[in-house]
């Protein structure tokens, strides 16, 4: 099957126009490849940052987008892994540079995970970061998967107690975000943030939003195919895969997120059990690795850190 023609990452209407402080410019900087893997017949794209050393090759670490989004989420994010880990990100089916599906399922993109760990070489017992939506696959991934990984974060994905608030209401939503627009400018000018939220990074909301255009015979439309965004995503029994997970867990979350509470927090830490950590990002809504980036490297870097010192541990090395 062939793939689609590789993304190009150095396209001029993909600079950010706003100021950016060096440490993004460094992160962009950064090494990375992009590479395709067939998973039921659909093409997976993903992007892959090797690791700065041979330590970092021994061990992998994998990165899901949310809902609507795509792997370049997390460009400025991946390389202050590099050290000590080989990094990939993936476009989930239906979304960024990946292929679409006549249907999806949380089993399929599943699978699309796996297949990207193993594609990209991503090692013995790798770690999976899911962020939204992508945390929801995670959990799926991990239920079903778990015990070939070493450990899964949650990233602000609600799992709220069944007598608790219900989700937003989804289901007629899917057909309202298609959209055509003339110019890329256009496009541009109307990208939103889903939930809406403000972020004082607007540098990182342009950088998100100039990779979430694609152009077709009808003009520049999101990156995503519409039937992703359906209330069928919601289907199935989330909070059954995450207590049903055959690794190690860990929630983070926003302070101020609209989607996860502390008291959802609460729950998703009885459903992991008391061993999971539970890590709450200061001054953070639901879309963290815009408002606190490096807040969010610094957490998850300690937790990685935690799990593999406990590896060493418990394997009896000095």
């Amino acid at each position: 099957m062939s793939h689609p023609p590789l993304p190009d990452f150095t396209a001029a209407h993909l600079r950010v126009s706003r100021a950016t402080p060096a440490w993004f410019e460094w992160a962009l900087a950064q090494p990375v490849s992009s590479h395709y893997v067939t998973v039921a017949d659909c093409p997976i794209h993903y992007m892959l940052w090797p690791g700065d050393n041979a330590r970092a090759n021994q061990r992998g670490l994998l990165l899901v987008h949310g809902g609507g989004a795509h792997a370049n989420w997390w460009r400025f994010i991946a390389p202050f892994f590099t050290r000590d880990y080989r990094v990939a990100a993936l476009d989930l089916s239906g979304m960024g540079d990946s292929g679409k599906r006549a249907e999806y399922n949380a089993s399929l993109r599943a699978d699309e995970m796996r297949a990207v760990l193993g594609a990209a070489e991503l090692g013995d017992k790798p770690f999976v970061v899911g962020h939204s939506f992508g945390g929801y696959m995670t959990m799926r991934f991990g239920a079903a998967y778990g015990h070939e990984v070493g450990g899964a974060v949650i990233v602000d994905t609600p799992i709220r107690r069944p007598e608790g608030d219900a989700p937003p209401a989804v289901a007629s939503r899917a057909r309202s975000l298609e959209r055509h627009y003339p110019s890329f400018g256009l496009g541009l000018e109307r990208f939103r943030l889903l939930p809406p939220q403000p972020c004082e990074n607007e540098y990182l909301v342009e950088f998100i939003a100039r990779h979430s255009l694609r152009e077709e015979a009808a003009g520049w439309t999101w990156k995503f195919d519409v039937n992703t965004m359906s209330a069928r995503r919601w289907g199935e029994p989330f909070h059954e895969h995450l207590q049903a997970l055959k690794c190690r867990a860990a929630l983070i979350f926003g302070q101020h997120s609209a989607l996860v509470s502390r008291d959802t927090a609460d729950y998703m830490s009885e459903l992991m059990g008391p061993q999971a950590p539970i890590i709450e990002i200061p001054e953070a809504q639901h879309h963290l690795l815009l408002d606190q980036p490096l807040a969010f490297v610094a957490a998850l870097r300690t937790l990685l850190a935690s799990w593999v010192r406990d590896e060493i541990v418990a394997a009896g090395a000095p």
